[in-house]
């Protein structure tokens, strides 16, 4: 091979090699080149680092860590600083340490102090208090490690104060160190490393700062920050505040998995109270609200809302047939054996004890009683008027066995007895009216679990016909609860309120007849919002046992003043205090006190209004027919003619 070929291929090696043009990554790199990215569009104009605090934008922030502990703490005990009145930012850093390093140490540092303890005896010195102290504390804690009771960690707490300026900067930081020092907590501000102290605060898991302290499991458990609930939706109606950090507790019943509520407290602690304000409350958004009123203690609130108050009694002329049907067909259900099996239960309370003789003979009446008025299963038939007790009565009297003839027996007060006329005729109830109370006030003790059982199946039955969004509200429900059929009857509306867009809340004050029978609890596990009052010690056990409530929460239910209670809402739960306004508290009030002094009142607006107007009455009027005439009128600012008759109503002089 000759010098000028190896020459030629040296050539051939190192010649140009062609254009290929940029690569992809080299392309986009050229296109970016002055676009605004998402660091730029997010990052603040400026940032200044001062020595003591650091501004980024227009908002100044100052960086304390802790560096001192109390020596005993216990459960919420960071409360104050988590509710304090000011945006903060808290980070808390918990490193794991190894129990074995952990243990040689504590062994040298014991060795050491109880050293120092025997040279002081020896020398005739006082024991240094907070030697012995931190000795004890020393070997309580070997013991644990060494018996894997408690682990050993290291912890560090920040806190981040931001602030608009400078001023309100220094004074919300010596609000927290203010609030911190009562907590017997030594916090120091990051002087000289705000900027890590900035980044130690900020979500990034990252601690610059690595200021910490030991901690045992038990102390590291107590420093858990969500110590405070809250029940603050954006939608529903305010039910009070909250007693951890006074934010208004405001929700929505219909929003839980169903809307049924149980209230429980004892005589006097407000229950009735809550109860008609969160009534008042909900018709504002569009509910309609049914009570069961054993005691009247809605009638005026019922008549300020001009509601439909229906006063149960044996000169009343509301009337509901326990035989009505609700007239709708569901697939795959029998409205007619469902309502005969209500009526089994019913009859189970009327009469008592029955053999299963007596069941079947009743079973055969019942079904013979709708037959005669050509009622069946088939839905057709189901429109046609309902039968009436006498009826049943009619068909027991006709039957031979003795059974029936026993059965008539039990039922004919309430035909052609004492109880005539309550029962037994054909309903007149309308439930249009956005608020309805039935009042059983006027009704003995032994009629009251049956007209609330009655009248319950009615409520029922109109809900299944027209679904609307309605409250059902039963006081005193310990009376249905005393009946095994009537608390069956309870708990199954209950279970099955949901599909009906309909919200059952049972108030009881009698907590041990409530949870006599295994229906009581099934009606609480339905019921997706309880609240507990203030609570007698006699059954405050009884309370805990079914709610779980700890220590804390029996000590607050049994010291609570009237209108405080606890509230919970599925697994939230707060401790709250019911207000109201002046006017709702005026309609809602039970206080007989209150009651006699608002009647006062408004005696005395009546005999105002009658001193400032002379007023008769157009002669040779019917009595519903009596128009008023206002003849003088002295003072420059009396009443109007309207404002007098609404004071004072329809009267004769």
């Amino acid at each position: 091979m000759t010098f000028l070929d190896k020459f030629k291929k040296k050539k051939q090696k190192t010649a140009p090699v062609k254009n290929q043009g940029l690569s992809a990554a080299s392309v986009e790199d050229k296109l970016s080149q002055g676009i605004v990215s998402i660091q730029d569009i997010i990052a603040p104009s400026a940032i200044e680092v001062d020595f003591d605090h650091i501004k980024i934008g227009t908002t100044y922030f100052r960086t304390l860590f802790v560096s001192g502990y109390p020596r005993y703490v216990s459960a919420n005990w960071l409360a104050p600083l988590i509710n304090f009145d000011h945006s903060l930012d808290v980070s808390m850093f918990v490193y794991p340490v190894e129990g074995r390093s952990i243990l040689d140490k504590l062994r040298r540092k014991i060795a050491e102090m109880e050293a120092e303890i025997k040279t002081d005896l020896e020398r005739g010195r006082i024991v240094d208090p907070g030697t012995q102290a931190k000795l004890e504390d020393a070997q309580s804690l070997q013991a644990e490690l060494v018996k894997g009771a408690e682990r050993f960690f290291q912890f560090s707490l920040y806190v981040t104060i931001p602030a608009e300026s400078l001023e309100e900067l220094n004074q919300v930081s010596k609000q927290i160190e203010a609030t911190l020092g009562s907590l017997l907590i030594i916090s120091k501000h990051a002087t000289l490393q705000m900027e890590e102290g900035f980044k130690t605060t900020i979500p990034i898991c990252t601690d610059k700062l690595m200021i910490s302290r030991n901690m045992d499991t038990t102390s590291l458990a107590t420093t858990f920050p969500f110590t405070s609930s809250e029940l603050t939706a954006n939608e529903g109606i305010l039910y009070g505040i909250n007693e951890h950090n006074d934010s208004l507790v405001i929700f929505d019943r219909f929003t839980m998995e169903n809307a049924n509520a149980v209230v429980f407290a004892k005589s006097g602690a407000g229950k009735s109270y809550m109860v008609k304000l969160e009534s008042l409350r909900s018709i504002m958004f569009g509910a309609e609200v049914i009570v069961i009123d054993p005691e009247s203690e809605y009638k005026t609130l019922c008549e300020t809302l001009d509601g439909q108050y229906i006063s149960f009694g044996f000169g009343s002329q509301a009337k509901i047939n326990p035989f009505d049907l609700s007239a709708v067909y569901a697939e795959g259900e029998n409205e007619l054996n469902q309502k005969i099996l209500s009526l089994h239960s019913l009859f189970k309370v009327v009469m008592g004890h029955l053999t299963p003789s007596e069941e079947a003979t009743l079973d055969r009446a019942l079904v013979l009683t709708y037959k005669m008025k050509g009622i069946t299963p088939d839905p057709a038939t189901q429109q046609n008027e309902p039968p009436l007790m006498e009826d049943l009565y009619k068909a027991l009297t006709g039957m031979e066995e003795a059974e029936a003839r026993s059965l008539a027996d039990r039922i004919e007060k309430f035909v052609r007895g004492s109880f005539r006329g309550i029962f037994d005729q054909h309903s007149n109830v309308d439930l249009s009216n956005p608020f309805t109370a039935f009042s059983l006030r006027d009704l003995e003790d032994t009629l009251r679990p049956v007209a609330m059982f009655i009248i319950l199946d009615y409520i029922w039955t109109r809900v299944r016909k027209e679904m609307k969004k309605r409250i059902m509200v039963v006081d005193e429900a310990w009376y249905m609860m005393r009946y095994p059929d009537s608390a069956n009857f309870l708990r199954s509306i209950a279970k099955r309120a949901r599909k009906y867009y309909l919200g059952l809340t049972t108030i009881t004050q009698d907590v041990e007849d409530f949870f006599a029978t295994e229906y009581g609890k099934e009606i609480v596990t339905n019921s997706s919002i309880q609240i507990l009052m203030k609570q007698s010690p006699a059954a405050i056990d009884k309370l805990a046992e079914v709610f779980y409530l700890s220590e804390g929460e029996r000590h607050l239910l049994l010291a609570a003043d009237v209108g405080e209670g606890l509230f919970f809402a599925g697994a939230n739960h707060v401790a709250i205090r019911v207000v109201a306004s002046p006017e709702e508290h005026n309609l809602i009030t039970s206080n007989p006190e209150e009651l006699l002094r608002l009647a006062e009142e408004k005696r005395k607006k009546i005999e105002a209004a009658k001193a400032q107007a002379k007023i008769t009455l157009t002669p040779n009027l019917p009595p519903d027919e009596s128009a008023f005439r206002i003849e003088t009128v002295t003072p420059q600012n009396a009443a109007s003619p309207a404002e007098v008759a609404s004071l004072t109503g329809n009267f004769r002089e």
